[in-house]
């Protein structure tokens, strides 16, 4: 509950011919996290094999597969509900018991459908371009059929009711023709300064244009030209066509852009069907390409030997003896497995993985949006998550929006829907992530509606209704006493940064850091000075009472600020003792003035940290303001003739509306925000490395380089 799931370090070493089974079924169940093994005496004495030939191949493959798909408007992987390979094995439905025996229901090793090469899948792509790229060339011509018509249609526009010959105008040998449009504003002061150069022939308006066709003889056209620019004049060309009159090419036009629009609508309806046909056997072409080049990516990380071949990665520590029973079963017993401890090294850390019961997933999500614990680190997502549901209920008390939210996450729970149980290794589609959002959703709701509820019955308070503050078990956050209510959010920050405090010190020595967790601004000099602090405040006439302020002050004040004082000076003592590399910059003095200023910046800390939690009734106060602002605006609406009441009610409702969900979300920020800033602050770095199982699925995470 308290820590993440236990690794190992495997080595397994495999025959070569034994690799690419071994592999595949790893990938399939994703349980390890594949690394790289480099050669050497420790490892395997020949680098991994070159796949760059093959990885590249796949890499072509794919592209393809991405252009038949847009070619055919198939959607991509993850929007048509399909997602290749199964869950990582940690995720999946029926892990419900700890120990060997939940693996009972696990398919035989082997016993899964050899993946398809990339020598089939290129075949059968090759089939499935073959028969789209008839139609798509088919709709590519008659798509550049129709622009063509289409174009003419719209030169013919304007000269389509005149039969004008299209023998071509510069067939004359003395006049000079000219076809095209000016605005219509401009036509009629056209035509007396044309008379004596042009003659214009007039076509039927369209849209706020005069169509014409202008005529004069080749020496008088430099002049001409002139005039119809200064009067907007736009030329347009005509097509040529012998034999042929503008009326008649632009009916001919018509019907053929029409029998060609037709067509490209049976082609389009052809090549939808097509695409339905295809979408299944593209999807297995697909996952064999992605299978085969993550196994070419898992082989390019091993080293091996003439005949063998070295895997290495991490592992839960409680699926090393199922996993062996499986290797067994792979290579008939042809392995040699070494399972270590989970020691870091020089430049890597041990991965993290959260282990989590159903209900304790969504906040799980909510640690892992600060970051990861470092493997052997407290893991906090408990801690979380109790504290995160009682200060989002003490900002957001209310019995009715308490139930509201339970109802609506219970609705979004049930709409999720239940895990199935079924063989946790089955495939799964890219839905049940979505529904698996949708169940943690509700999970979270449900969990901040009840505690909403408690506070409310506390507060006295459901929809802001006066007749229920009688029936409050504490106090009313407005009419009740402020002090008292931010004396209790102050308490509920003291707790939480005094658990911080403990855990900090607890992960200081799971580290073997006696130094920090003693001496660290929130180690146990830090929790000196926070509890003494609190003493001399809440205490001090007691203590003055017996004579010993300067004692107290001595060993809650002075003793930690000392500490604190002396902390960088020892560590930079202890690297030049040991030999340890040192920062640039770094000496006596730096690490005096930065121990000084550490000390000034951890009283800081701890005062701003501890009244931050003021927030917490501060906003309990705003939530009931803005429901008794809502009743003292209907109060004001009532005496409206009329429409009094019915105002009144309309104005508590949208009162109670933006205070279920402006509030809501105000509430959810800032409980976010004291978890990861005053909470999280104390103990909780979050640079720890997911755990990434190996798998051989549509979007997984890609293997280290």
């Amino acid at each position: 509950m308290f820590s993440v799931a236990p690794m190992r370090r495997l080595r397994a070493l495999v025959l070569e011919r034994d690799a690419h089974s071994v592999l595949q079924d790893w990938g399939e169940l994703g349980a390890v996290e594949l690394t790289r093994t480099l050669p050497g005496p420790e490892s395997a004495p020949l680098p991994p094999r070159d796949r760059s030939t093959e990885l590249a191949r796949g890499e072509r493959l794919r592209a393809r597969i991405a252009e038949l798909r847009r070619s055919l408007e198939i959607p991509p992987v993850g929007e048509d509900g399909f997602r290749s390979g199964g869950a990582p094995w940690h995720r999946r439905p029926g892990r419900t018991q700890r120990g060997p025996t939940r693996f009972a229901r696990l398919p035989a090793a082997g016993a899964s459908v050899p993946p398809m090469t990339l020598d089939q899948a290129e075949e059968r792509l090759r089939e499935m371009e073959a028969r789209a790229d008839e139609w798509l060339k088919r709709r590519r011509q008659l798509v550049e059929r129709c622009a063509t018509l289409d174009a003419t249609c719209a030169q013919l526009s304007s000269v389509r009711d005149v039969d004008l010959p299209l023998d071509g105008f510069d067939r004359f040998a003395f006049l000079h023709f000219v076809t095209g449009s000016v605005p219509a504003e401009n036509w009629e002061p056209l035509q007396p300064r044309a008379a004596e150069s042009l003659v214009l022939l007039p076509l039927p308006v369209q849209k706020g244009r005069q169509p014409l066709i202008a005529m004069t003889t080749h020496r008088a056209w430099p002049a001409a030209e002139v005039l119809l620019r200064e009067a907007g004049f736009e030329a347009e060309t005509l097509p040529v066509a012998g034999g042929r009159t503008s009326s008649a090419l632009s009916e001919q036009s018509q019907r053929e852009l029409t029998a060609a629009a037709d067509e490209l609508e049976r082609v389009d309806a052809a090549i939808q069907g097509l695409a339905a046909e295809l979408a299944a056997p593209l999807r297995a072409v697909e996952r064999g390409v992605e299978t085969g080049r993550r196994l070419l990516e898992a082989e390019s990380l091993v080293s091996r030997t003439g005949t063998a071949v070295l895997l290495s990665g991490w592992l839960p520590a409680d699926t090393v003896a199922w996993l062996e029973q499986r290797l067994r079963q792979v290579t008939s017993g042809r392995y040699v497995l070494d399972v270590g401890a989970a020691e870091t090294r020089p430049g890597e850390q041990v991965p993290v993985l959260f282990w989590h019961p159903r209900w304790l997933r969504p906040f799980g999500r909510l640690v892992s949006a600060y970051g990861l614990p470092e493997y052997g680190e407290l893991e906090p997502t408990l801690f979380v998550a109790l504290s995160f549901v009682l200060m989002f209920g003490m900002m957001f008390g209310d019995v009715g929006h308490g139930a509201l939210l339970v109802l609506a996450g219970w609705w979004l729970w049930r709409k999720g829907g239940l895990e199935p149980r079924t063989n946790r290794l089955e495939p799964t589609t890219s839905n049940s992530g979505r529904n698996e959002g949708l169940r943690e959703a509700g999970v979270l709701m449900m969990a901040g509606g009840g505690a909403s509820l408690g506070f409310g019955w506390a507060y006295g308070s459901c929809f802001g209704l006066e007749c229920f503050q009688r029936f409050a078990l504490w106090q009313e956050p407005i009419n009740g006493d402020p002090m008292r209510l931010i004396r209790g959010a102050l308490a509920v920050g003291v707790v939480l940064i005094s658990l911080g405090l403990i855990l900090n010190i607890i992960n200081h020595l799971r580290r073997g850091d006696w130094l920090g967790a003693c001496l660290d601004k929130f180690g146990l000099a830090g929790a000196l000075f926070y509890w003494g602090a609190l003493v001399l405040i809440l205490c001090a006439d007691f203590i003055r009472s017996l004579g010993l302020w300067g004692v107290a002050v001595l060993c809650f004040v002075a003793v930690p600020l000392m500490g604190w004082a002396v902390r960088e000076p020892l560590v930079y003592r202890l690297k030049r003792r040991i030999g340890a590399p040192l920062e640039a910059g770094e000496g006596w003095f730096s690490a005096v003035a930065e121990s000084w200023v550490g000390a000034f910046e951890a009283v800081l800390s701890y005062l701003a940290n501890t009244i931050s939690f003021v927030r917490l009734a501060a906003y309990a106060m705003s939530h009931a303001a803005l429901l008794a602002a809502a009743f003292a605006m209907a109060a004001e609406l009532r005496p409206v003739p009329f429409a009094g009441d019915t105002l009144a009610v309309l104005v508590i409702v949208s009162g109670n509306l933006v205070a279920l969900v402006l509030e809501g979300l105000i509430a959810s920020v800032q409980a976010l925000r004291l978890e990861y800033y005053e909470f999280f602050g104390k103990f909780f770095l979050g640079s720890g490395r997911p755990f990434r199982p190996f798998r051989l699925a549509a979007g997984a995470e890609a293997l280290p380089g």
